[in-house]
C-alpha cells in the first residue's frame, strides 16, 4: 500500500471532533540506562491528551504529563527524582507537548512538536504507528490506537545536572494512547 492510500484509509476511519483519552488502556512510559549497564523503566500515571480531527482528516496533537505522577516501582528513588536534583515538580509540574502543525494520520508518520518542562522548551519528533479503529463490545464506542517513541535529552530541560557514567542523557519516551471518537 502506498502511503498516500494508507493516509487516506487512515483519516478516512476518523470521525471529526475531540477525541477523549481512554485513561484504562492508556501509558507513558520511559527508559533511562543507569550506571550504563541496566535500564531503569518508569511512567507517570496522569497525563492528558489533544486529539482534535477536522474536516480535512488532519488532527491537531499534544500532551501533558503530571511530573508528580513519576513512578518507577521504588518510593525512595521516586521521591527523590521528583525532587530540585531531578525534574523539580514545585516549580516545573508538568510537561508538554505540542506538534507543530496539524498531522495526517496514516499507517506510521513522524510527529515533529515542540516538549516544554518548566520555562525551557525543546523539538522533540515522535515515530507514531497507527493501531486503527475498532469497535469496544463493552460501551459500543470507537476507539483509535496509536503507539509513539521518542528522545530526549534530559539535560536540555536541566534534569539531573551532568551526572557522567550514573545516567544516560538519552531518554527514550514510549507512549501507547487509546482514545474514544466523539459522540
Amino acid at each position: 500500500m502506498t502511503s498516500t492510500s494508507e493516509s487516506t484509509t487512515a483519516t478516512q476511519s476518523l470521525a471529526v471532533g475531540a477525541w477523549a483519552l481512554d485513561t484504562a488502556h492508556s501509558s507513558v512510559a520511559f527508559t533511562i540506562r543507569h550506571l550504563g549497564i541496566s535500564k531503569v523503566r518508569g511512567g507517570f500515571t496522569r497525563f492528558e491528551t489533544e486529539f482534535v480531527v477536522d474536516e480535512s482528516g488532519t488532527a491537531t496533537l499534544g500532551a501533558t504529563i503530571h511530573l508528580d505522577s513519576f513512578d518507577t516501582g521504588n518510593p525512595d528513588r521516586d521521591n527523590h527524582i521528583r525532587t530540585a536534583d531531578f525534574l523539580d515538580v514545585a516549580n516545573r509540574p508538568t510537561l508538554t507537548f505540542r506538534a507543530l502543525g496539524p498531522v495526517r494520520v496514516a499507517e506510521s508518520f513522524v510527529v515533529e512538536g515542540e516538549a516544554t518542562l518548566g520555562d525551557v522548551t525543546r523539538p522533540l519528533t515522535l515515530d507514531v504507528e497507527w493501531g486503527g479503529v475498532q469497535d469496544f463490545g463493552p460501551s459500543g464506542d470507537r476507539h483509535a490506537g496509536f503507539s509513539a517513541t521518542g528522545t530526549i535529552k534530559r539535560t536540555d530541560f536541566g534534569v539531573g545536572g551532568a551526572l557522567p557514567g550514573l545516567l544516560s542523557d538519552a531518554v527514550k519516551v514510549e507512549l501507547e494512547i487509546q482514545l474514544v471518537e466523539p459522540k
